[in-house]
């Protein structure tokens, strides 16, 4: 169970160390979060997981992603095409 350092009513960021090891990292504010290995590290990945949710990313290019990935957009399981991707 993980366990958080600090209880911060007024904002900023609270930390809570996982069972693995890493650490996450949450905008109180937004409660957008994410982890890495340690403080530092959770704090850039929120950096850019905040940026995202404000619209301040950059945009993917899918074909591209699958290209990058080994991933042959032409081989679609059973399941067709996930919702969001009409």
């Amino acid at each position: 169970m993980a366990s958080t350092t600090r209880d911060n009513g007024n904002g900023g960021v609270e930390f809570a160390d996982e069972d693995d090891g890493r650490v996450t990292a949450t905008d109180i504010e937004t409660g957008v979060a994410s982890f890495g290995d340690d403080r530092a590290e959770a704090l850039r990945m929120l950096a850019d997981a905040l940026d995202a949710h404000h619209g301040k990313g950059e945009s993917v290019d899918d074909g591209e992603v699958a290209a990058e990935l080994g991933l042959d957009e032409d081989e679609i399981g059973s399941e067709g095409r996930p919702p969001w991707d009409t």
